[in-house]
């Protein structure tokens, strides 16, 4: 079972941003991360064509509970913000991805703007940007520029995936080398590496949003341009958001308002939380601790945690404003969410017996 220790709620100081960029509907603008025993949790924003970070104080707070088990986040104090040192864009960035490497001590961070110009930096130990490097899709991100997301390999950190939604474009890139194109045949939304590894293609497998489609593909492919296959839901019911966990259940949710589980092993829908939003899902993720839960954040303000078998909420908390960053650490329960007021949540959970 699954519980909140703590809501944060902390306020970017305004001379560092005074006015956000708008994004675009997708909330892919915000990266955090917290190391083990850490009092401190460091968030990654994006505005604009710039990166920015922020040390939030992880001391322990005591929690209350609202009606229907809504958290009341807790003022927490800013202890670091700053501009980060790397190589600006040239236009607005749209999704920013934050990775741990396996096998060295520090992390990578790869940004993405609407041209589909993608930076990817190493950052020290120290959190100081150790080197970056720039890849060009094909044509140079020539056209009109639109929302482009951005994911990274859970088994080779090297291996990044870019989608553009205007190019119905897919590009994988290693490093800094183009390795290929994966055409669309709707306008991409989302997009997720499988981080399971039962048939021994962790890494290798895409899930892609593409309108109402869902489409799956293996790298490994020359067959078909790669797409293993092609699932649709009813025209009109755009997907907005995709997750999996480390087991073999894939999450998609939209402007259905309806949060489905496949099994990826068959591709077959194993559940459907109907209605489970207020408004259009455009954030998910699995939980770390406990893969029959998911964390659902919708267009509004409003995120929730809830199991998906049994179809029941556990608790929830809104922001102030809408959503322009919502994302979930990486091996741990903390959520992360970012307002267009410039108010920050962290949210904190844990297992209990």
């Amino acid at each position: 079972m699954l519980e909140a220790k703590s809501l944060r709620k902390a306020l970017v100081p305004p001379s560092l941003i005074p006015n956000p960029s708008p994004g675009s509907l997708q909330s892919t603008r915000l990266a955090l991360h917290i190391g083990s025993g850490d009092s401190s949790c460091r968030v990654y924003i994006a505005s604009g064509c710039l990166v920015y970070q922020i040390e939030i104080s992880m001391e322990d707070t005591v929690l209350t509970k609202g009606k229907e088990s809504l958290l009341i986040p807790m003022h927490a104090q800013v202890m670091k913000s700053s501009l980060m040192n790397r190589c600006p864009h040239r236009s607005e960035i749209q999704s920013i991805v934050l990775a741990e490497k396996k096998c060295e001590s520090g992390l990578i961070l790869g940004t993405v703007d609407s041209y589909g110009h993608l930076f990817v930096s190493q950052l020290s130990s120290g959190l100081d940007v150790d080197k970056t490097y720039l890849t060009l899709p094909r044509d140079r991100g020539v056209g009109e520029g639109s929302w482009a997301g951005l994911c990274l390999s859970p088994s080779q950190w090297s291996t990044a995936a870019v989608a553009r939604s205007l190019c119905k474009s897919i590009d994988i890139y290693d490093q800094d080398i183009h390795i290929r194109n994966l055409r669309t045949l709707g306008y991409p939304s989302s997009l997720n590496f499988l981080q399971n590894s039962f048939s021994g293609n962790e890494g290798s497998t895409l899930v892609v949003a593409e309108g109402c489609q869902l489409a799956i593909w293996d790298l490994r492919m020359k067959e078909n341009g790669g797409c293993l296959q092609r699932i649709c839901s009813s025209p009109g019911d755009i997907f907005y958001a995709i997750c999996s966990s480390s087991a073999w259940e894939v999450a998609v949710g939209g402007a259905d308002r309806t949060v489905t589980i496949y099994d990826s092993r068959r591709w077959s829908a194993i559940s459907r939380w109907v209605n489970c939003s207020k408004y259009e899902i455009t954030g998910l993720a699995f939980s770390s601790l406990d893969s029959n839960y998911i964390y659902v954040q919708g267009i509004d303000y409003e995120v929730f945690c809830g199991k998906w078998k049994e179809k029941k909420k556990d608790f929830s908390f809104r922001g102030d404003s809408n959503w322009l960053g919502f994302s979930k650490c990486t091996g741990r329960d903390v959520l992360g969410g970012w307002c267009d007021s410039g108010s920050l949540f962290v949210a904190d959970i844990v297992a209990i017996e």
